[in-house]
């Protein structure tokens, strides 16, 4: 088969890496487009991934310049299927459900945000894609027909025990691991539903850094600007390690939805402090089916330095948190085996789940 995969966030790369590998080994053509992103290009690279960038130049964050950028990569993305003739196209995108109806091109939308959080993105690329894949408490509105459901998040399809074995070799020269640390992730918060969202600002960074730092390190990933007095915090790591650092944390407080729930599946207790708590049905089931994390509106601030506290008193969290972790593992399936079996066996795949959802269980 010849595959295009697109990207057009760093998570994105992670969610597909694995899928991509077992493409390639079993002899299928898998080439990949991006948009500029943050440290998406450094993370291709480290994995020796060929890529076109085809929004080099990046867009604004404004509604124009949102706009602008989608048509400029519709239009790209179009030269590229015209050029290259892919059998299938694979993303978060959307554009390539455009671009898919046009040439007649099977597009798979892979999505794990309920359809009232992102609207927008819903509205634009559900009704031309041809299928949706998605965590089965994923809302997916009216486009549930089309609606692919498995047992699993995207974060399972890199943290599944089976494709990521932790190891402190990658963070040893960067964290003091003869010292209890705790992760914490400032967001970016730019996009377009993040709109009116807000997350830690520098008086609660101040305020939770001070609890934390008598029990133990402080660590800090940014993706914003640090104020200079966090500065000290930052941790020197390369991307492609973090989720090593995550896994042995003691634990993670941050306002990104993806990092919070990578802690959780990783079996780390989590707190999610933003405006998106409640409105995300992988996060709800992760904090209230499994108990994994914790996630607390911006207008509480107190009850975030409450929930920290009460976490540092408890024995034993990290083997508390691991029971957790092991009970939601047992009811998810390997999300990699799951994607590489529906790609290669497409629309056979789509067919087989839509009659028979338990078909997946083969995936563990």
């Amino acid at each position: 088969m010849k595959i295009l995969v697109y990207m057009g966030h760093p998570a994105h790369f992670y969610l597909f890496r694995n899928t991509i590998v077992e493409l390639s080994k079993n002899g299928h053509s898998v080439k990949i487009l991006i948009q500029k992103k943050e440290i998406l290009e450094e993370l291709l690279k480290s994995e020796g991934f060929e890529f076109t960038n085809i929004l080099r130049e990046g867009r604004s964050s404004s509604k124009i310049g949102m706009l602008r950028g989608m048509i400029k990569r519709d239009y790209r993305i179009l030269k590229h299927c015209l050029k290259n003739k892919p059998d299938i196209l694979l993303g978060t995108s959307v554009e390539f459900p455009h671009i898919g109806k046009l040439l007649g091109i099977p597009s798979i939308n892979f999505n794990e945000d309920d359809c009232p959080a992102v609207p927008l993105y819903c509205k634009l690329s559900y009704p031309l894609s041809s299928f949706i894949l998605a965590p089965e408490n994923c809302n997916t509105g009216k486009w549930e027909n089309k609606t692919i459901a498995y047992k699993g998040y995207h974060e399972l399809s890199y943290l599944y025990p089976k494709n990521f074995p932790p190891d402190k070799k990658y963070i040893k020269d960067k964290i003091d691991l003869s010292r209890k640390f705790f992760l914490i992730r400032f967001s970016k918060l730019a996009a377009h539903h993040d709109e009116g969202k807000t997350g830690i600002n520098a008086e609660i960074a101040k305020r939770v850094i001070d609890i934390l730092t008598s029990h133990g390190n402080v660590y800090i990933t940014s993706e914003r600007e640090l104020e200079p007095e966090f500065e000290k915090y930052r941790i020197g790591i390369n991307p492609i390690h973090m989720h090593h650092a995550l896994y042995y944390a003691d634990m993670y407080i941050g306002d990104s939805q993806t990092m919070t729930a990578e802690a959780a599946v990783l079996g780390t207790p989590a707190l999610r402090f933003n405006d998106f708590v409640g409105r995300l049905s992988y996060l709800e089931e992760l904090e209230h089916k499994y108990n994994l994390t914790y996630g607390i509106k911006t207008s509480e601030p107190e009850k975030l330095y409450g929930k920290i506290e009460e976490i540092l008193k408890m024995k034993n969290r990290k083997e508390v948190w691991r029971k957790r972790r092991e009970k939601m593992l047992k009811d998810k399936i390997d999300v990699t085996a799951f994607f590489v079996w529906f790609i290669e066996n497409y629309p056979k795949s789509a067919k087989i789940i839509k009659k028979n959802p338990e078909y997946q269980e083969r995936f563990r």
